[in-house]
């Protein structure tokens, strides 16, 4: 039996923009060093696997180098494909059964919206080499259970820079979610996200950091609701509202790949360090 897999990019409505996501619906679980092979092979930042659970899914995430425990792009890619399929109707949610517990997304007139728990940060030192990593001086630095957060001077700063990725490796987090306040009225705040340590050294659009930014920015532009622009050479655009101890992402999807993976019965092969 072959795999459907499909490529979407997410937090966009045009194609080779926003965040590419694989998303392979699969029967029954298969081994974690399989599904390691596969996201290493579709070579995106996150492939997401999907198998039905009850009502909903059970869904999990992998770069091509590890499992993470929270991931909006490919989750967002994940709801798209479900209702684009068939697989669930239109007028009822996407559930899914996550790492980072239950998740669900619904479809709206402007996109899809997803349901994460909030992540904010606290203030923190900054960590030996963190901006000189990142070639420039934080303004503010925290952490939360994932990232470090660092807060810029301006837009511009963040769109120059160019991270020394060999130290950022060394972290000992997912990674850095760098900020600032947008010098455009069409959005509110701008960022960037860097994770070499996850296999990603820049990731085009992470809903999961918005999880973090949207109570980074709620403290200080005394807002609840955001929008928001992930500042890469894709870049993408992400609808941000704090619900309390939840945060809602919105965003749009476009498939641009369908496939069907032959390599079930193929052998797991270790991943090279």
């Amino acid at each position: 039996m072959n795999i459907p897999i499909f490529q979407v990019d997410a937090f966009t409505d045009t194609p080779f923009k926003g965040n590419p996501a694989g998303v392979c619906l699969l029967p029954e679980w298969h081994s974690d060093l399989w599904m390691q092979n596969v996201a290493q092979e579709m070579n995106l930042s996150e492939t997401a696997f999907l198998v039905r659970e009850g009502e909903g899914h059970r869904l999990r995430w992998f770069t091509p180098s590890i499992e993470v425990e929270l991931c909006g792009h490919a989750t967002l890619a994940s709801s798209h494909i479900l209702w684009e399929q068939g697989i669930i109707p239109k007028t009822g949610p996407a559930l899914f059964q996550t790492l980072s517990g239950p998740l669900s997304a619904k479809l709206q007139a402007d996109g899809i919206e997803l349901n994460f728990p909030a992540t904010p940060a606290q203030a923190c030192p900054a960590p030996p080499d963190l901006e000189q990593a990142l070639g420039a001086r934080a303004v503010y630095i925290g952490q939360n259970r994932f990232d470090y957060i660092a807060l810029l001077e301006n837009e511009q700063e963040l769109r120059n820079l160019h991270p020394n990725f060999d130290l950022l490796r060394k972290l000992s987090v997912r990674g850095v979610i760098v900020t600032a306040h947008s010098s455009e009225a069409e959005f509110d705040f701008v960022s960037r996200f860097f994770a070499p340590g996850a296999g990603i050294d820049e990731d085009p659009v992470t809903g999961s950091a918005h999880c973090c930014l949207g109570p980074f920015w709620q403290a200080r532009l005394g807002r609840d609701t955001f929008r928001a622009f992930q500042a890469s050479a894709r870049g993408g655009i992400v609808r941000v509202s704090v619900r309390g101890d939840r945060v809602l992402l919105g965003g749009r999807a476009v498939t641009v790949l369908r496939g069907e993976l032959l390599a079930l019965h193929f052998p797991a092969v270790p991943i090279s360090p």
